[in-house]
């Protein structure tokens, strides 16, 4: 099942005069297919997965993918004219002689031959044979002259050069700005995924407080969160794909050696990944009362990330938040803190912030749908990291933050 909108892309596409997306990024491939690129897109490069998506909405997606990744493909989304390439993985179907006793080699190198496996292969796929199993698929589809868009932010140049030599009747044009607008509204079925990873998220993070004593480490305050959100995502019954965190303790932010001491700033910016969606969310701790001066600009960030949450709603602009947070610093006396952005899109991304970002005079409508992480920091060598940061669903009407802890500077020391 895809989580592409093909009504919005028939429209982005039509305005931009393309009539397909030839997607080589494994996370674009897999938004646009709805089953994931497969191994062969370790390398970083284009070719061993291709998805096309045509312009026309009423014609169906096609693909590009490895024979190892084909059987997965077939299965996630059968709908796919998925057309195959050989890797360099060895593969035999060997399940119809699994309660013989009476197998020899003769019998596997017929299952070879019988199932069309046999033969040399490549060291890791080869492009050129990718390529034009692509120029097939347009041929095809009556686009082999067409204009067609390419994800050029992600496909790498010498790669590209030789897409146009392989198949130099068709126009390929930068595709990018199309993807992006497209990704930047997500299907409640990558909502879902999102709201999941925040809660394995926020999980951990109130495993992560409970662990903090004098002396613990940085390292162990990781762990004990990497475990909390892991035992949230089984406890909800669903699996996590991966993690992240940024986590600081103390005054030296670079100290990966740092351990909790009174008076200590624990910041801890996290996030889950299931199915390749990430979660991003921050929340700061501390061990016994902060500071003054810790104390003052956290309320200034508190503050700032009500004006921008205020501003956060369909019909305003990206850079409306940027206004709004960056105004309300300097109403707190912050007249030399600049922020390039105060947050961005999340979702399914090659990183952990896509676009478009909150950032000053962006233009980028607030659309409903969309997902987004709202934050506002402030790094300070020999006193410590601070940080708010909700993860948000913009709706028809406002905004559903969907994180549930405190945002305030809580003190974990029990006095």
């Amino acid at each position: 099942m895809t989580d592409i909108d093909r009504h919005h892309a028939e429209r982005l596409m039509q305005q931009a005069g393309i009539d397909a997306l030839a997607l080589f990024q494994p996370e674009a491939f897999r938004y646009a297919v709805g089953a994931p690129a497969g191994v062969a897109m370790m390398w970083g490069r284009a070719g061993p997965a291709i998805a096309l998506v045509p312009a026309d909405r009423g014609s169906r997606i096609a693909a590009v993918a490895s024979d190892h990744a084909a059987r997965q493909i077939r299965k996630a989304a059968p709908d796919v004219d998925l057309a195959t390439h050989r890797i360099w993985i060895d593969m035999v179907d060997l399940s119809a002689l699994t309660d013989r006793t009476d197998v020899d080699t003769a019998t596997v190198n017929a299952a070879y031959r019988a199932q069309g496996r046999s033969g040399l292969r490549p060291e890791t796929f080869d492009r050129s044979t990718c390529f034009s199993l692509l120029g097939d698929i347009l041929h095809a589809r009556g686009l082999a002259q067409g204009r067609i868009g390419v994800d050029l932010e992600f496909m790498p140049a010498a790669d590209f050069e030789h897409l146009k030599r392989i198949l130099p009747g068709a126009r390929f044009i930068d595709g990018s700005e199309i993807l992006r607008r497209l990704r930047a509204v997500k299907s409640p079925r990558e909502i879902e995924r999102l709201r999941r990873a925040a809660m394995a998220a926020e999980g951990g993070l109130s495993w992560m407080a409970e662990a903090v004593v004098p002396g613990v480490s940085l390292g162990d305050l990781s762990a004990a969160w990497k475990a909390g959100a892991q035992a949230t995502a089984a406890a909800g019954g669903f699996a996590l794909s991966g993690h992240w965190d940024f986590i600081s303790v103390g005054p030296d932010l670079a100290d990966m050696n740092a351990v909790v001491t009174p008076g200590a700033l624990i910041k801890a910016d996290v996030g889950t990944l299931i199915d390749g969606y990430s979660s991003d969310g921050a929340r700061t701790f501390c061990f016994g009362p902060p500071v003054p001066l810790a104390q003052r600009i956290f309320a200034a960030l508190e503050n700032a990330f009500a004006a921008g949450l205020d501003v956060l709603k369909p019909g305003n602009s990206f850079g409306a938040v940027h206004a709004a947070m960056t105004a309300s610093m300097r109403k707190d006396g912050f007249t030399e803190y600049f922020r390039g952005h105060f947050g961005h899109s999340v979702g399914g991304g090659v990183g952990i912030e896509e676009w478009p970002f909150f950032s000053a005079n962006s233009p980028e409508p607030i659309l409903p749908g969309m997902v987004v992480a709202l934050e506002a920091p402030i790094d300070a060598q020999g006193r410590g990291a601070l940080m708010i940061e909700d993860q948000c669903v913009v709706t028809e009407s406002g905004v559903e933050p969907m994180n549930r802890l405190p945002r305030g500077l809580r003190d974990l020391s029990g006095q």
